[in-house]
C-alpha cells in the first residue's frame, strides 16, 4: 500500500476575545493544523513534486522547513536544548528546502508533528513576558507566537498554490 500524508485532527476552536494567550495558542494550532491538511492525502512523490515551474519549493521542503524553524525557535532559542539542527541549518544553504526525497516524506511529517509537540512543551509553563535571546535582542515569548503565526501563514499560502497545481484540490 502507498504511503498518504495522514489527515490532521483539526485544531480545537479557540476563543475570539480575551488574553493575548489562547489567541496565540489557539492560531499557530490552527496553522499548524493547515500546513499537515494542505497536504493530507498526497504521496510522498506528490510531497516532493515541482509542479509551478517557477519555483522550486516543494510540499515536502515546507514540511521539512518548517520543522527546522520549530526546533530552532522553541527548543533551541527559547527552551535552550542542546540537540543538533536539523537539515544541514550550519550551511545557511536552505537544504530543507533543496535536497528533496520522496523516501524522506514519511520520516518529514513525522518529524514536524513531533517538533510541534515538542515546541508546545518548551512554552507551555513560560509565561508570555519571558525573553530570550534573538540575534543579539532580546524577544519574548508572546512575540514568538507571532513570528511563528506569520511564517506558518506565508508558508500555508505557498503551499496552497502547490497542492492545487498538484491535483487541483483547494480550501484546504
Amino acid at each position: 500500500m502507498t504511503w498518504t500524508v495522514p489527515t490532521p485532527t483539526p485544531a480545537p476552536e479557540g476563543p475570539m476575545t480575551g488574553p493575548d494567550r489562547p489567541l496565540l495558542e489557539e492560531m499557530l494550532a490552527h496553522h499548524r493544523v493547515t500546513l499537515l491538511n494542505i497536504c493530507a492525502g498526497l504521496t510522498a512523490e506528490q510531497l516532493a513534486s515541482r509542479p509551478i515551474p517557477s519555483t522550486s519549493i516543494t510540499l515536502l521542503g515546507l514540511v521539512r522547513h518548517m520543522a527546522k524553524v520549530e526546533r530552532i525557535w522553541f527548543r533551541k532559542r527559547l527552551a535552550h536544548q542542546d540537540i543538533e539542527h536539523l537539515h544541514n541549518f550550519e550551511a545557511r544553504d536552505d537544504t530543507d528546502f533543496k535536497v528533496i526525497d520522496p523516501a524522506d516524506a514519511e520520516r518529514a511529517v513525522a518529524e514536524l508533528l513531533n517538533e510541534q509537540r515538542e515546541a508546545e512543551k518548551a512554552a507551555k509553563a513560560l509565561d508570555f513576558d519571558v525573553t530570550f535571546d534573538s540575534h543579539g535582542e532580546d524577544m519574548s515569548l508572546r512575540m514568538l507566537y507571532i513570528h511563528m503565526i506569520q511564517e506558518y501563514a506565508r508558508h500555508n499560502g505557498h503551499a496552497d498554490l502547490i497542492r492545487e497545481a498538484i491535483d487541483g484540490v483547494t480550501s484546504r
